[in-house]
């Protein structure tokens, strides 16, 4: 019998299709998939069981008459903890948030999600206003690895990640404002695209500004698109939404990688040390990329190390988050925010201007770097999953979450769409990332990629099982 945990969404709809089962046994399954895996790796803030249930069985009802409500009808979903979600608090990993608000707006996504007929099974959990690069948060504790328990999931958007590795519904809305999508997809298996800045639009603004993305995290690039058919389109909230793509992106999946331009650069030029066995991972990938006619360079871009301009902006920003909390709501924040915080507030607008000429900077090098080639390829992570509970790696040196995470955050800082792929797991079987990065608008590129990899049998969509199970 199949096993409707394991089913990405193009086959859940296709099976309604065709009558092999339908949105009420699909969502039941993620349902109890979601409680099942909860008490072990802690990826939900709250269920939505009931309202689900009554938003399946109206998505059955569409179906048995042939009528489907847009391209997701009766998929369950999940959505991290940071967008509005009518009807359901979204408290952003904070006992500082007040749960009794009006909670009667959904995020643009959201509500794309929503007129396509997705089915909203759950919240999952971030961090405290997802400050940070792995999920913990004084609200709802840490949400921990599929593959291993005592391992961090990553973050911001761990929760997400999970909850999509382990079959607790095969798309979710995660946010990525330094590789909040990328970071916890790499950790947890899975895949995950930070599109484009302002390809998904974002309702109210985010405080860390242009820094800040929502993107698919799915079990495949296919679902990812077709996610991304839904949700990238604008919303007149967002100033800063693009108009609406070409075409779809499910129809660029199938052009393949052969003649592709593809930059691979192992370390950034050395600039940062990469675990052997995620080296070997991803370089097996790229290897695989030849294979299928891609040219690949072993090159680096002309970039240096842009973390300092990133805190001044992502530490503003959280300042900014903050500001209008009093002296005891501030009490009650994890204290690594509370930190950067008053670091963040200290900057002056000259700081904050001085951090945006180097992020123009960085942004024309990539720009005149993707004039040579269509594709870079890096490892999205350079080490699998660490210790639960903690920001950083003990023993590593490092003092903040971009200490660990130097592949990432500089493609939020250009606005770039870049997406993790499963590649491979290390010895003790936690899974490993290969990050692709296309020129701005060049989504469909990243998907394409990413297809060919699962195409390739590079990728893989299988499930984790926790330690334990």
């Amino acid at each position: 019998m199949t096993e409707l945990t394991e089913l990405t969404a193009v086959r859940l709809l296709d099976g309604y299709r065709k009558g092999e089962w339908s949105p009420v046994e699909a969502t039941r399954a993620a349902l109890e998939r979601a409680e099942a895996i909860q008490p072990e790796v802690n990826a939900f803030v709250r269920l939505t069981a009931e309202e689900a249930l009554e938003q399946a069985r109206e998505s059955q009802e569409r179906w048995r008459r042939g009528e489907p409500r847009g391209l997701l009808d009766g998929v369950p979903v999940t959505v991290k903890d940071i967008l509005l979600q009518r009807g359901t608090p979204t408290l952003r990993g904070s006992r500082a948030v007040d749960p009794a608000g009006r909670w009667d707006e959904d995020a643009p996504s959201v509500a794309r999600l929503r007129e396509h007929g997705a089915v909203f099974i759950g919240k999952t959990t971030t961090p405290e206003f997802g400050w940070k690069g792995v999920t913990d948060s004084p609200l709802s504790g840490i949400t921990r690895n599929p593959c291993d328990p005592s391992r961090t999931a990553g973050g911001s958007s761990g929760g997400s990640a999970a909850a999509v590795a382990l079959g607790a519904g095969p798309l979710s809305l995660g946010t990525d404002g330094g590789g909040s999508v990328r970071i916890p997809a790499s950790f947890c298996g899975i895949f995950a695209l930070k599109p484009t800045y302002g390809r998904v639009p974002l309702y109210p603004a985010s405080a860390f500004g242009t820094l800040a993305h929502v993107g698919p995290m799915t079990r495949d690039a296919a679902d990812a698109a077709l996610l991304m058919d839904v949700i990238g389109h604008p919303d007149s909230r967002d100033w800063s939404a693009l108009t609406a793509p070409a075409g779809p992106y499910t129809d660029a999946l199938a052009g393949g990688v052969r003649g592709l331009r593809v930059a691979y650069s192992p370390s950034l030029g050395g600039q940062v040390a990469v675990q052997p066995a995620v080296a070997r991972a991803v370089r097996r990938a790229v290897e695989r990329l030849a294979d299928l006619g891609a040219y690949v360079t072993e090159t680096d871009p002309d970039l240096t190390d842009p973390v300092e301009a990133f805190h001044t902006l992502w530490f503003s920003g959280a300042a900014r988050v903050t500001q209008h909390l009093g002296p005891h709501q501030r009490e009650l924040l994890d204290p690594g925010l509370r930190e950067i915080c008053a670091r963040g507030a200290r900057y002056s607008a000259l700081d904050y201007l001085a951090a945006v000429d180097v992020r123009m900077d960085l942004g024309r090098r990539m720009g005149r770097f993707h004039d040579t080639y269509d594709l870079l390829v890096t490892p999205t992570m350079p080490l699998t999953a660490f210790e639960a509970g903690v920001e950083v790696p003990k023993g590593s040196g490092h003092r903040r979450w971009t200490g660990w995470t130097p592949f990432t955050y500089p493609f939020n800082m250009t606005q770039q769409p870049a997406a993790s792929v499963p590649v491979g797991a290390d010895a003790d079987g936690l899974p490993i990332g290969l990050q692709l990065v296309a020129a701005r608008h060049r989504d469909d590129l990243v998907l394409r990629a990413a297809h060919a990899l699962y195409g390739a049998g590079v990728a893989s969509a299988g499930r984790p099982t926790p330690a334990g199970s």
